[in-house]
């Protein structure tokens, strides 16, 4: 175990959304009813970073959330009964995470006014993501909203044919295995993102450039003075 004192020294990283949106999509939640769970999520969160800084933490690398309408364990059940963007994405579904992202950024100056010896770097890791599949070539990727490791359908993707898991086709059983070459694919099973996605996602991110403060990771653990 590091010593207590390196613990007020560490970046601690929060990637938060994702999870509790889609818990509200797949329970068969309004968009209006899971928009309205918003604020009490993001209140959640500022009460858990305001522990972590009772407990010595005084630098915090906050992510946005991604495009949650693109992944196609959204797409699946709901692209028949949602409108979709020009890219092919749910638009109410992304408009839910944007919204968070709204009350996230809002609620990350709040603690910035609340602490202001920490230092916290909102990372706007939604364009990011988004752009991969909005210009899926401009990175050399290819079926953007289709599953690399999956079975069935549109988007390559079932809950009963999920990655890894064994399925029968045509009487045999067989594992649920990967596509043939997931370095130009964006999703890897449906709800993550492949290596490929994510080395890319990373480097764009740590850049600063995507960042309010615009600081390079490198930077992250000083805080930056108006």
């Amino acid at each position: 175990m590091p010593s207590e004192d390196h613990f007020s020294k560490a970046l601690y990283t929060i990637d938060i959304g994702q999870n509790d949106l889609a818990e509200g999509f797949l329970a068969n939640l309004t968009i209006e009813n899971v928009n309205a769970s918003v604020p009490d999520i993001v209140n959640k969160f500022s009460a858990n970073v305001k522990n972590l800084y009772s407990l010595g933490g005084r630098s915090f690398w906050i992510h946005n959330t991604g495009p949650i309408g693109c992944l196609p364990y959204m797409l699946t059940p709901f692209s028949k009964s949602s409108e979709k963007d020009s890219t092919g994405c749910l638009k109410p579904h992304n408009e839910v995470a944007q919204y968070f992202n709204l009350k996230l950024k809002e609620a990350v100056t709040q603690l910035r006014n609340e602490f202001p010896l920490a230092a916290f770097t909102y990372v706007d890791i939604h364009s990011v993501k988004y752009s991969l599949f909005a210009k899926p070539q401009k990175y050399g990727f290819k079926l953007p909203l289709v599953t690399c490791c999956g079975y069935g359908g549109q988007y390559n993707f079932r809950n009963d044919g999920i990655c890894g898991s064994t399925i029968t086709v045509n009487g045999t059983k067989t594992i649920v295995g990967s596509c043939e070459d997931p370095l130009v694919r964006v999703v890897w099973d449906g709800v993550h993102y492949t290596e490929a996605a994510n080395i890319l996602i990373f480097y764009q991110i740590s850049t600063g450039s995507f960042s309010d403060p615009p600081v390079p990771l490198k930077q992250a653990c000083h805080r930056t003075l108006n």
